[in-house]
């Protein structure tokens, strides 16, 4: 903390990084959308799980590999890409099932596995793996010592605001679908929202290429 300028440049750029509409916030927001604020909130926590292993393959040097290997880089790719397809297609299938007869008795999705989907969501994107490793060596200062342990340190410090953003994000959108998600109709539908994400997102990751 010798050197404000530099803090508040790093926070600046991890605060407006985390803001943009990527696919962890749209992710996070679709599923707060469809089953609340707890499993919003869980699945933030999941995504960040996941971005923190990220974190620890940078600082490791593991995260090159993805960046270096076209093979590698794809294989990830396409296997992130099937998940989420297949995870927009469990909840469009699925939209609204018993909501029409039992609104609050029908199944949602459990706390454990709305965290594990999040970690894979994150950790199953390789282009996560390429911006921490883009990003946080912009910041390592040599005369601080040793790199690694200042790229795990930025990391984290990047992941604290993901959780930070991405919990309020889930406040604000919780509020605002609270009282919709309690009709059966709109339930049906916050799903299918959910759902095309999912596909959305997966379909953009199988079509992205390496930076």
């Amino acid at each position: 903390m010798d050197d404000p300028l530099f803090w508040l440049v790093f926070f600046s750029a991890a605060l407006a990084l985390n803001l943009s509409p990527g696919p962890d916030l749209l992710y996070v927001i679709s599923r707060t959308l469809s089953g609340g604020r707890r499993i919003g909130i869980i699945s933030a926590c999941g995504v960040c799980s996941g971005a923190l292993v990220h974190v620890a393959f940078a600082a490791l040097g593991i995260s090159a590999i993805l960046a270096t290997s076209a093979l590698a880089f794809t294989v990830v790719k396409y296997v992130g890409a099937a998940y989420l397809l297949y995870l927009g297609y469990q909840a469009l299938r699925s939209a609204g099932s018993g909501t029409a007869l039992a609104p609050k008795a029908a199944p949602r999705t459990s706390a454990w596995k709305a965290y594990r989907q999040g970690v894979m969501v994150d950790l199953l994107n390789p282009k996560v793996a390429i911006f921490f490793m883009a990003f946080l060596p912009q910041f390592v200062r040599p005369e601080h010592g040793a790199v690694p342990l200042q790229l795990l340190v930025l990391g984290v410090l990047v992941v604290m605001v993901a959780i930070i953003v991405e919990s309020a994000m889930v406040l604000l959108a919780a509020r605002a679908t609270q009282t919709l998600r309690n009709n059966p109709a709109v339930s049906q539908w916050l799903d299918r929202v959910l759902g095309s994400v999912l596909i959305a997102l997966g379909i953009r990751l199988g079509l992205s290429e390496r930076i």
